[in-house]
């Protein structure tokens, strides 16, 4: 998702543990895609994301040439204060080569940061907080995988912060430099079946003659405790550069701390043409402890404690039922000696 994220459940599973806070028992990443998720990596929780890639353009009309190289995508996370903010840095670093198809052909040797930003992100919405009716039927396999409609309010969230572009940079239009507000929406939809739906809208290198708009649409699908599979769509709108992306991919669930993915990144026009491959992981450092709630135990304990109750009250119903059908058989036996 890109919350893939998008996010990931590994993403099933945060599909169904936001009733108390945005902690997952395992890792929630933002990769293999590049959306990001709705919600945070939770309190105390420090996450690291980074994924090397290859990359080859290619522009045929006009000017032609060629780009050839690698680079490599990476951010940290931290959630802080509260569950609902989440603390990050991220950025891509690339290093290749543009080589000209003129009559004097020549080479350009090129390194730097495509982007680097720092920011906050915080939920404003969460649909499924404290939603009874959103926990995992623990007697029903159907009922788990039945469409609720409630599923189409997503969750909200918002982020602000800066990008920072160093001089000269060969990947940013000549005269952007410096620090430049960024601004996005998240929003995530959890359905059932293991579907997670994300999307961002964002507005970057805001005030600068680089000013972009990217929309980024992630459908994830974790279709075992282990795997995940992702969709992803990214467009791109500036004076400086436009595109539409595609990206495919997939992720496995190596503990619940550790991460491993990877994806392919295309589209499908040639003014240049894109094909990149990357591979990535994911970890983090879980410091998290979960808050007390009204009766004095933890959120781990809490749901612990409601499980074994319905475990309690079912095993009492079944005494009661069959207590019931005892007394209902010899009621129909003195029935019929009377007779």
């Amino acid at each position: 998702m890109t919350p893939i994220k998008y996010t990931l459940f590994f993403l099933l599973c945060l599909a169904t543990s936001q009733a108390f806070c945005q902690y997952t028992d395992v890792i929630n990443s933002n990769r293999p895609g590049v959306s990001r998720s709705a919600f945070s990596v939770g309190t105390n929780v420090a996450q690291f994301e980074i994924g090397p890639y290859s990359i080859k353009e290619e522009r045929t009309p006009a000017v032609a040439y060629e780009v050839s190289g690698f680079g490599i995508d990476f951010a940290a996370r931290y959630g802080l204060l509260f569950e609902e903010l989440e603390l990050n840095i991220e950025g891509t670093y690339q290093n290749d080569t543009k080589t000209f198809n003129s009559n004097f052909s020549n080479e350009e040797s090129r390194a730097n940061f495509r982007f680097l930003a720092i920011g906050a992100k915080y939920l404003v919405f969460d649909p499924y907080k404290n939603a009874e009716e959103d926990k995992p039927n623990l007697y029903s396999w159907k009922a788990n995988r039945q469409f609720k409609w409630k599923s189409l309010i997503p969750a909200v969230s918002v982020y602000l912060g800066a990008n920072y572009d160093s001089k000269p940079n060969p990947y940013t239009f000549s005269g952007v430099e410096g620090f430049s507000p960024k601004v996005m929406i998240a929003t995530q939809n959890n359905f059932s079946g293991g579907w997670v739906f994300v999307m961002n809208l964002i507005k970057d290198r805001i005030g600068t003659d680089q000013s972009d708009f990217q929309y980024i649409l992630t459908l994830t699908h974790s279709f075992s405790p282990k795997w995940v599979i992702f969709g992803e769509t990214q467009g791109i709108k500036s004076d400086f550069y436009a595109d539409n992306l595609f990206r495919f991919g997939g992720a496995y669930l190596w503990s619940k701390d550790f991460q491993l993915d990877t994806a392919l990144t295309f589209n499908t026009k040639d003014t240049p043409s894109v094909f990149s491959v990357n591979f990535g992981a994911s970890y983090r450092l879980d410091f998290h402890k979960d808050k007390e709630i009204d009766n004095g135990t933890s959120a781990k304990d809490e749901g612990q404690r409601r499980f074994n109750r319905k475990g309690k009250n079912k095993k009492k119903r079944k005494k009661e039922d069959v207590l019931e059908n005892k007394i209902k058989k010899q009621k129909k036996k003195d029935t019929d000696f009377d007779e």
